[in-house]
């Protein structure tokens, strides 16, 4: 049964002037899976809880709890979100929920996590446990977003850059300008041309590889199309396919 619980800001990370991290203390959030997520509000005049769905980043074994956001233009919670500090109070909701999680996807050689913007933080959670490295021979993050300082994460990325270099391989993409070692622009139309399998060493074949897709729905849409050309399909229990998805609004 879902339920309201206190919990505390103990740390933030501004990634830039909008991007940024909350790490909660919450003794009493039930135990969760990596890829799932939950409710994180904030309690009204009127003792109600205005309150958003928000992907857990941190591992399940974190002693906090730990979301990655932006503060949405006219937002009626993030920009709220945006102006906690340490020590503030936030409510967050238990059980944490979501199928986006690696028990719902097949075993296969390559996983592919593929996130634009704040969909890569179920993804970090899923990097941060050990059954990822165990299910699958090679782990490749494909992480895009409109400008190199909207990458995220880029100290725990780096981590597994170099302790599981022969097994994680990392494909940063921005939209909206040129970078060094990032490929330019979207996902859909760079995974089209081969650019993102060129870049990674990977096909996007049925036979040999899992999918999982989240953040903004239009990338999800055009990739969905993209990868069903190649010959995947959705991943469903009672038909299973290589793509998972989780879309973000």
């Amino acid at each position: 049964m879902a339920q309201w619980h206190d919990g505390k800001v103990v740390n933030r990370i501004d990634w830039n002037d909008h991007l940024f991290s909350l790490q909660f203390e919450c003794a009493e959030f039930p135990k969760f899976k990596a890829g799932q997520f939950t409710k994180v509000g904030l309690t009204q005049a009127d003792n109600t809880v205005l309150s958003r769905p928000y992907s857990l980043v941190n591992s399940p074994n974190a002693e906090y709890l730990e979301i990655i956001a932006v503060p949405v233009e006219d937002g009626s919670l993030s920009p709220k979100l945006h102006e906690l500090q340490i020590g503030d109070g936030v409510k967050i909701m238990s059980p944490a929920t979501g199928f986006l999680v690696l028990d719902e996807v097949p075993h296969s050689q390559t996983l592919f996590l593929v996130a634009t913007g704040t969909g890569v933080g179920p993804f970090i959670s899923i990097l941060e446990g050990e059954d990822v490295w165990t299910k699958y021979t090679n782990v490749v993050l494909v992480y895009g977003a409109r400008q190199k300082s909207d990458l995220a994460y880029s100290d725990k990325i780096q981590h597994w850059l170099t302790h599981k270099s022969k097994q994680f391989h990392f494909v940063p993409i921005v939209s909206r300008e040129v970078s060094p070692n990032t490929l330019k622009g979207r996902i859909p139309e760079l995974i089209e041309k081969g650019a993102i399998q060129h870049k990674c060493g990977f096909e996007f074949d049925p036979l040999s590889c899992q999918v999982m897709l989240c953040g903004n729905p239009d990338m999800i849409k055009d990739t969905l199309g993209v990868l069903e050309s190649f010959g995947l399909k959705k991943h469903l229990r009672r038909s299973p396919g290589q793509i998972s998805l989780e879309r973000y609004w």
